[in-house]
């Protein structure tokens, strides 16, 4: 077989000849940023070729990468098919991400549905001889024993800890383990994921763990990880669910070594997450989500043997997926749903997550209808020419001033790039300034004379287009740039968000002047301002004053289902309470789109 040989890593790789080269960095765990997941549009998966025959440099590759890039044997490892040895050089590092992993919580009672009861197996007699299991099952009130607790063990008298799973018997353990009773709280996010170590006993949090989702690999996004399932059908499916099980297995091992707990005292984890993450996690076909009617294969909970996935915990260890409503409803947005309590809020409400998808859930008097709308990556940093997450290098804040240029950089290094923040930040900037008009059009270059402060900042290529300068750049980078095709996929995104949003308003019957308040949640939009929010238009700018953020309710969700059964039933009823509107089928939904497309005009 040919070999693969990186010469960054200082590793050979075999590799089957007919797959793309990103393909084969990827199958060996290999980082390479592939936002448009291999399709050849994003031009983000850059190598550089070192040695060996990539074949011809296709007509993508002359349209997106330079001629000096080109020449220096820079290109897109997606669109190069090698079929004999090569070597590269990897271009990209990965980098460290803040992950939010706190929220609001809720006041609520424990009632978990793992319990531990210390018990004595007696010797029996040829007067008493009770067999062990019924001794055990006197002295619980357990309903009755899973096998393989029965199986487990050669039970002799003595003193046990029996584990009880409502109400059964799943592990029977020597001694007296009742202190020792661990769980584990799980939010999956398509970016992130945040596992939390909790002490069942006292429901304390221990510490948490959190990672780049490393399904990462396969795609930034639900429907590039779709795609990669039915381009692999052999074995997509199977890689995608190994990632993120090895991913929470290598958190979960990571968070107890630090806290002095063993992997086999954790007896359930409770997982919030999106439609597509939950197949994907379970091993379950995602492909359906992909495709109109867009229907998942499941979407009610899910209380199966943790090992059944391959997690790794104790014994007879459980796994529970919370509900979801439909394929784009997920079960963060229930536990978010659940978290803020919408059922009993007397007025109108608006939860939001936005992020590569903005759901809406309006809660109207106790009534909960929910939307979904794909505002697609950019507010996260991706499908935007200079885009990147935010990682260290990232700008997340700018100011237009008339004297010069603020940037504000995560970690404070050299700019590499603008994150999701950062990009509706400058959007703005742009609108404030009157660089870019409501239309999104960037005004014409000659609209400033030289003496207009405004004009510095507005760049021409050779072709006449027309673009935002955000840095200069130097010998080792590029002057960062934001173009009027990154105009254009925020103001999609805004135009979706705000779309949803305005049509459950409307739904509902009620204006601007109804609606309470507004609970924006999640990951990304914690990172927000409100005024970025509202000045780039993603909400009407009467409710600035409304916002409230609640943080990563999916996996205070999942850490309040881990505490308690009472918990999970309601959630479970929730999910079944919460009507969902379809967009694309409502009256008028495209001309509402058209209206919310326009940015918002500041004074």
């Amino acid at each position: 077989m040919p070999l693969l040989t990186v010469i960054s890593e200082d590793k050979k790789y075999e590799f089957t000849s007919g797959k793309s080269l990103m393909d084969i960095i990827l199958d060996a765990g290999l980082f390479i940023d592939n936002a448009c997941g291999g399709k050849g549009l994003c031009g983000k998966c850059r190598v550089r070729i070192i040695q060996g025959d990539p074949g011809p440099v296709s007509e993508t590759e002359h349209r997106i990468l330079k001629d000096d890039e080109i020449a220096q044997g820079i290109r897109l490892a997606c669109l190069v098919f090698p079929s004999s040895d090569i070597s590269i050089e990897l271009l990209q590092k990965e980098k460290k991400h803040d992950v939010l992993a706190s929220g609001y919580m809720p006041d609520f009672e424990f009632d978990c549905d793992i319990v531990k009861i210390p018990v004595t197996i007696h010797k029996p007699t040829l007067e008493d001889q009770t067999p062990f299991e019924d001794q055990i099952l006197d002295e619980t009130g357990a309903e009755g024993f899973e096998y393989e607790a029965l199986h487990e063990h050669s039970m002799m008298p003595g003193e046990y800890t029996a584990v009880l799973h409502n109400g059964r018997i799943i592990a029977l353990e020597p001694g007296d383990t009742s202190g020792s009773l661990y769980g584990v709280a799980i939010d999956i996010g398509t970016t992130t994921v945040v596992c939390s170590l909790i002490d069942i006993n006292t429901g304390e949090e221990l510490g948490h763990a959190s990672e780049i989702n490393a399904q990462k690999f396969f795609g930034l996004d639900v429907l590039t990880r779709i795609t990669y399932e039915i381009e692999h059908p052999e074995d997509g499916r199977d890689k995608l669910q190994k990632a993120i099980v090895g991913s929470i297995n290598k958190m979960v091992g990571s968070v107890c070594r630090e806290h002095g707990v063993s992997q086999d005292q954790i007896y359930e984890f409770t997982v919030g997450a999106n439609c597509t993450m939950m197949h994907m996690l379970m091993g379950v076909d995602a492909r359906p989500i992909g495709k109109a009617p867009f229907a998942p294969v499941f979407a009610r909970s899910k209380d199966v043997k943790a090992d059944s996935i391959g997690l790794e915990a104790a014994c007879g260890a459980r796994l529970y997926c919370l509900p979801s409503v439909s394929a784009y409803i997920g079960a963060d947005i229930v536990a978010g749903a659940y978290v803020c309590d919408l059922r009993s809020e007397p007025g109108n409400v608006i939860f939001i997550d936005i992020g590569t998808n903005g759901e809406i859930v309006l809660a109207s008097h106790g009534k909960l209808m929910s939307c979904s709308c794909a505002a697609g990556p950019a507010l996260e940093g991706m499908n935007i020419s200079a885009g990147m997450r935010a990682a260290e290098g990232a700008i997340e804040d700018i100011h237009i001033g008339e004297e010069c240029l603020e940037l504000k950089i995560i970690g404070d290094a050299e700019p590499a790039g603008i994150c999701g923040s950062g990009i509706l930040t400058v959007t703005k900037e742009l609108l404030r300034t009157g660089i870019v008009r409501k239309t999104g059009a960037f005004v014409k270059a000659n609209k400033f004379d030289e003496s207009d402060y405004r004009s510095q900042y507005i760049h021409v290529d050779e072709e006449g287009k027309r673009s935002f300068r955000m840095t200069e750049g130097n010998n080792d980078n590029d002057p960062l740039y934001i173009t009027q095709g990154d105009v254009r996929q925020v103001q999609l995104a805004k135009g979706a968000i705000l779309s949803g949003f305005m049509a459950l308003m409307k739904r509902a019957g009620i204006g601007m002047e109804d609606l309470d308040k507004v609970l924006i949640a999640g990951q990304f939009g914690a990172h927000l301002p409100a005024e970025s929010i509202t000045g780039t238009g993603i909400l009407p700018f009467e409710v600035e004053d409304r916002i409230q953020y609640v943080g990563n309710t999916s996996k205070t969700g999942a850490y309040m289902a881990l505490m308690s059964g009472k918990v999970k039933r309601e959630m479970e009823k929730l999910a079944h309470e919460m009507d969902y509107l379809e967009l694309g089928a409502t009256d008028n939904y495209e001309r509402l789109l058209s209206e919310c497309l326009i940015f918002p005009t500041f004074k």
